[in-house]
């Protein structure tokens, strides 16, 4: 028996989830062990946000009594008849008083909505296994583990405090690597890939030749410095954390892309306040991450930085794949950094709902490459100060300097903008 489930296992277990088979049943047909066909639901199954016939999609637990109307402040709304907002189909994405409403049939076996009878008249996010895209995230993972790092941050340092010198000193990859085979156990070949992909400081401009060569055309994977960066850190340790630490603040992290391959945005959220942080980058890498954590550490100092995060949640994107340049800054632990189940940013709503602030000023798949940190400070002014209802009509800049006080704020040179000269659209960078 081979040791991997296939396609047409997983095929099987579609049609017998669809048929209201039990995990033991399932497990029998198949000759498994129940564990496994558990494993492989949990993890390879997406979640809908979809509604069902004749309504749309709203997962919220007011969804049957509020009166809410035209929360979302477009005078034109597309809800012509004066119906309450909860009718809406962006009801959900607009509305401060938000709170999600979860099936309590997904915490119990088979966890998923494949065969429940009441999902034609469910407008709750739903949960399905569908075997095309477990194979398509099986075979996904199995790319995966054969790219990537496989060291400690601190060999790769030292691999770089060997070759960048050298190089600065116009020695070729070819005669650096025959001569000190001894110090680093890896090939030539994967020291041109270290210097491609900017893990190392070493720059393909520095080498005598390899500037003059087109470069070939090839889809790249993201590399993550340490593949073994989830360890302790998922998202059920996460939960466990919060448990024994019931009062402590949570700060979620994200990134927000421009044009692909372009400049992008690492922001920063305290869910508390609602106050974010956002700070431009030239590329997506998790260099340019820690040396934005280590920019606002040597700003405002270790007790100021142990305060403001306490948890980091983020997702499992490789730039956030250095989590101890993050953690331990100069020998000490200030912070700790968790991670969220693979395509679930439905974790970390508080974040993600803020972006569309962002995106009603810099419209998705629009080039950040001219802007500058100056333009994000501006951005970063008038998303914080526009007033939240759940922050009882108060603004997220005065909710942060209340608890906080100014000594960020004033770093970041983030200025409260009055109420009725605040722009969301694109016309504030212009």
């Amino acid at each position: 028996m081979a040791k991997h489930l296939n396609f047409d296992n997983r095929l099987d277990i579609e049609k017998y989830l669809k048929n209201n088979y039990s995990l033991s049943e399932i497990a029998r047909e198949l000759n498994r062990h129940k564990s496994t066909i558990s494993r492989e639901i949990i993890l390879r199954s997406n979640f809908s946000k979809k509604g069902c016939y004749g309504r749309n999609y709203n997962a919220c637990i007011y969804r049957y009594d509020c009166d809410l109307k035209k929360i979302c402040g477009n005078d034109y709304c597309s809800n012509k008849h004066n119906k309450f907002c909860r009718f809406c189909d962006i009801c959900n994405n607009n509305c401060d008083y938000f709170s999600e409403d979860i099936c309590s049939k997904l915490s119990k076996s088979p966890y998923v909505c494949n065969g429940c009878d009441d999902r034609r008249k469910c407008t709750l996010t739903k949960k399905f296994y569908l075997a095309k895209d477990a194979q398509k995230d099986y075979e996904g993972i199995l790319v995966e583990s054969r790219s990537g790092i496989e060291m400690s941050p601190e060999e790769l340092q030292r691999i770089n405090d060997i070759v960048t010198p050298l190089v600065n000193n116009g020695q070729s990859i070819h005669h650096i690597h025959s001569n000190n085979k001894d110090s680093f156990m890896v090939s030539e070949k994967t020291l041109y890939n270290y210097i491609d992909k900017q893990i190392i400081s070493a720059k393909n401009i520095d080498l005598p030749r390899k500037i003059k060569y087109r470069p070939r055309k090839k889809f790249q994977m993201g590399y993550k410095v340490d593949k073994s960066c989830l360890k302790n850190r998922r998202y059920d340790d996460y939960l466990e954390f919060i448990k024994e630490n019931k009062d402590i603040s949570i700060v979620q992290m994200d990134t927000v892309e421009g044009r692909k391959g372009g400049k992008v945005l690492l922001t920063i959220h305290f869910t508390d306040t609602s106050f974010m942080l956002m700070f431009l980058r030239d590329a997506n890498d998790s260099r340019s991450v820690t040396e934005c954590f280590r920019w606002v550490y040597d700003a405002i100092g270790s007790a100021e930085y142990r305060t403001l995060f306490p948890v980091l949640l983020t997702d499992n994107g490789s730039e956030f794949s250095d989590p101890d340049k993050i953690e331990i800054i100069n020998g000490e632990k200030l912070t700790n950094v968790f991670y969220c189940y693979p395509y679930s940013a439905f974790l970390k709503p508080e974040i993600e709902n803020n972006h569309e602030l962002i995106r009603r000023i810099i419209p998705k798949g629009k080039s950040m490459d001219k802007l500058t940190q100056d333009d994000i400070r501006l951005v970063m002014s008038h998303v914080n100060s526009y007033t939240r209802k759940k922050l009882n009509d108060h603004s997220p800049f005065d909710a942060f300097s209340t608890r906080y006080g100014f000594k960020l704020i004033d770093v970041l040179g983030i200025k409260r903008i009055n109420p009725n000269d605040i722009i969301l659209n694109p016309n504030l960078l212009k």
